[in-house]
């Protein structure tokens, strides 16, 4: 195909909003978002009154689709990909509609089913979430219409589409400013009874939800907002029961004036957002379900996936990676020394199972370690100097499967600290952190300031490390076939963090080296160190 047709977009016209991202696309399959535009039409307005789409949501839309257009063909976008969903497919004008838009704004539009819909909000999922080996529910919530993915280990074993969208179910069931007790319980009600007829309870846990739709992205904003926490997305931010349950409460007792000024919510959804969180909360009720994991970019990323394949652009690429697929494609994007990168690893983790059990470090600390091991040197990309400090923003700003906005942030910490400065209160992006992660950081910095430094000549000299660690020292016996002298220097440079984190001095010693010129032994340890 063409240069120009190497970029694409894709148009989610749903009932209360339309969004629009245009990617460019590399030979390998690859794709970036360029653009990712968002208009509030509200083409569900009076939908279930009149049946039809009226002529005020028509202009907004018609206004929304040209000035798409417009954007598309500016980066020189020839593929264009528009699907409409729940209102345009309910309504009685929703073929005219489809017309009027293909001669006014020149877009193409195919109306979906609920079921079409579903399944490329589960194409978006697996391309930005690590469904392996799990059990898991996929939740997608427009204006108009509520999707339910249940699948296993990526395989799909029920999926439904219900008319429970939160523009749908506020004008049904919406009475009065705050909200009145009774007009929640009856929508509480009528979920709980559609939910009942259409999905089937089954023994076997879900083990979280990924949740899309604008939704799940305004209760993410919120929950964020109200931990004081800002990652730049929410992409991959996971919400507990708990809060939900929480935000519910504080916003049924609220205004629609009040909830416009609320943090994380804009004003375009306060007035529909109670009844998308009270239809959330009652979902991960039904299915017992206490985590969700909030999917960012959905349908309109199913489109871009499902529009690669189509077009022949796809070239092989799997839909759904797993975490460290994707940190290796970062890494080798920004042209990282991946023998040295994959030395730092294998050494970092090792370093990290003798110390898990006795310092009680968690488990899935050691996937970001690996990370953050693979990505430490990013920096380089831009420019040796300060390289560790672009790591961070490299690896903070990347799109990493499977990871948090927290873990990304803990990764990109960690490499920011593999050397120079370790961390201190009065560096912003160590501040910004929780505190429990705050100490995670210390400990697997401390960490992986020893592993990078154990490949200082990047020439994968250390072959093994055993390591010994008693009540007062931890001691590394390295194996190589030639001197040390090097990397024991710069490990003993860099051990002041483990130190001050572990308690332990650190004792480094080199065996099977032939004519060593420095001997490191017992009687030579500082603390933090080794002297010479």
């Amino acid at each position: 195909m063409t240069k120009a047709q190497s970029r694409l977009a894709a148009i989610d016209i749903g009932t209360h909003s339309i969004r629009c991202i245009v990617v460019a696309v590399d030979g390998e399959g690859r794709f970036r978002t360029l653009d990712d535009e968002k208009a509030t039409v509200r083409l569900g307005e009076n939908l279930a009154a009149s049946g039809e789409i009226g002529l005020e949501a028509w202009r907004r839309a018609e206004e929304a689709l040209q000035r798409m257009r417009l954007i598309a063909n500016g980066y020189g976008a020839e593929i264009i990909e528009a699907v409409a969903t729940s209102a345009v497919r309910r309504a009685r004008n929703g073929e005219d509609f489809v017309e009027s838009m293909a001669r006014a704004a020149g877009v193409r539009i195919e109306i979906i089913s609920g079921e079409q819909e579903a399944e490329l909000a589960l194409l978006s999922a697996r391309n930005n979430f690590d469904m392996q080996h799990q059990r898991c529910g996929l939740v997608d919530i427009g204006g108009g219409s509520l999707e339910i993915v249940v699948a296993a280990d990526n395989l799909i074993e029920k999926i439904c589409s219900l008319e429970l969208g939160a523009l749908v179910l506020t004008e049904r069931f919406v009475t009065a400013d705050p909200v009145t007790e009774k007009d929640l319980q009856r929508l509480r009600r009528y979920v709980r009874k559609a939910l009942k007829k259409n999905v089937a309870r089954d023994e076997f846990a879900l083990q979280f939800l990924i949740g899309s739709g604008g939704t799940m992205t305004t209760i993410a904003a919120m929950v964020m907002a109200m931990r004081d926490e800002n990652y730049g997305t929410v992409h991959g931010y996971e919400v507990r029961r708990s809060e939900i349950v929480h935000l519910l409460a504080m916003l049924r007792r609220k205004s629609l004036k009040e909830r416009r000024a609320l943090p994380g919510l804009s004003a375009d959804r306060a007035d529909i957002i109670l009844a998308g969180v009270a239809t959330v909360d009652e979902i991960m009720d039904y299915l017992d379900v206490n985590l969700l994991r909030v999917n960012a970019v959905g349908v309109r990323q199913g489109m871009i996936l499902k529009s690669l394949e189509k077009h022949g652009l796809a070239n092989g690429q799997p839909v759904g990676r797993d975490c460290m697929a994707s940190v290796l494609e970062l890494a080798r994007h920004c042209h990282v020394d991946e023998r040295h990168a994959r030395q730092v690893a294998r050494l970092v983790l090792q370093l990290f199972d003798v110390l898990a059990a006795p310092f009680d470090l968690p488990d899935r600390g050691r996937q970001l370690l690996e990370a953050a091991a693979f990505l430490h040197d990013a920096g380089y990309f831009i420019s040796y100097d300060r390289h560790h400090q672009h790591s961070y923003h490299l690896i903070r700003y990347a799109s990493l499967v499977g990871f948090t906005p927290l873990e990304k942030e803990i990764v990109a910490n960690l490499a920011r600290y593999h050397r120079k400065k370790t961390p201190r209160s009065k560096h912003e992006n160590f501040a910004r952190l929780p505190l429990a992660a705050r100490g995670q950081v210390q400990q697997l910095a401390a960490l992986l300031r020893l592993a990078d430094a154990l490949d200082r000549r990047r020439n994968q000299a250390v072959r093994d490390l055993d390591c010994r660690l008693t009540d007062s020292r931890f001691e590394l016996v390295l194996t190589a076939d030639e001197d040390l002298a090097v990397e024991i220097h710069c490990a003993q440079e860099r051990g002041d963090l483990f130190k001050k984190v572990f308690g332990r001095r650190l004792v480094l010693r080199a065996e099977g080296v032939k004519n060593q010129a420095i001997r490191h032994d017992d009687s030579t340890v500082m603390d933090g160190g080794v002297r010479a």
